[in-house]
């Protein structure tokens, strides 16, 4: 495959008129001097944490590259991973369009979450998982198949026998082309996961991930 048009007009915004000014001159900090701060983990989207900033966390974070926050319990600044060792580099900050709440994008080293859960937010109504935490989460079972290498696991399998990979990958493709043309939606939409999947060993396998194949995507986008 050669260098792709991703985009379209309907297909994805323009950057026209987006405000690139300094984070820092579009941010209002509240009458505490703070600002919520919400923690997307840059790779997955997933939302790891709700915290705040004050200024000095802010300049901390541009400093350090790592992610700083503001303990409103213990009146505190708070370096995110300090004690454990699960910093959070930072990849990027935006501003709501209010200017009174910041996203920070995240590249985690470990769990988010002081009880050892990835993220904060994993209490509550966590089923159906979102459309776009199936893949991720995909990723991370597969990393673990890798590592722990269950007896019996297809995936075990498929990781130590490169060639059937290939193999495989090819064969699903195949399938889901032949479904397009003569079967159902239902089947197409099973025949496309079956690709997922392979397509997804086949890069663990070669100590490549998602963002990796997402990254070439973006940099064709225009």
């Amino acid at each position: 495959m050669g260098a792709t048009d991703t985009t379209s007009a309907s297909a994805a915004p323009s950057d026209a008129g987006i405000d690139s000014a300094p984070v820092e001159s579009l941010l209002s900090f509240d009458e505490h001097g703070l600002v919520p701060c919400v923690v997307q983990d840059w790779t997955s989207g997933e939302v790891l944490t709700l915290a705040y900033m004050n200024a000095e966390a802010l300049a901390r974070t541009r400093s350090t590259g790592e992610l700083h926050l503001y303990s409103r319990s213990r009146s505190a600044l708070w370096h995110k991973g300090e004690t454990s060792g699960n910093v959070q580099a930072v990849r990027a900050l935006r501003v709501d369009c209010d200017g009174d709440a910041l996203l920070a994008l995240v590249d985690p080293a470990g769990p988010a979450c002081h009880t050892g859960e990835r993220t904060c937010f994993y209490r509550g109504e966590l089923a159906p998982g979102g459309p776009h935490e199936v893949l991720p989460s995909l990723e991370r079972t597969l990393a673990a198949r890798a590592s722990e290498r269950p007896e019996g696991s297809y995936t075990v399998t498929l990781l130590d026998d490169p060639p059937l990979i290939g193999a495989k990958v090819m064969e699903e493709a195949e399938e889901v082309a032949r479904a397009a043309r003569e079967e159902s939606d239902e089947r197409v939409d099973e025949e496309a996961a079956d690709v997922l999947y392979h397509l997804l060993v086949l890069m663990r396998s070669r100590g490549r991930t998602l963002a990796d194949a997402e990254r070439v995507l973006d940099g064709r986008r225009r």
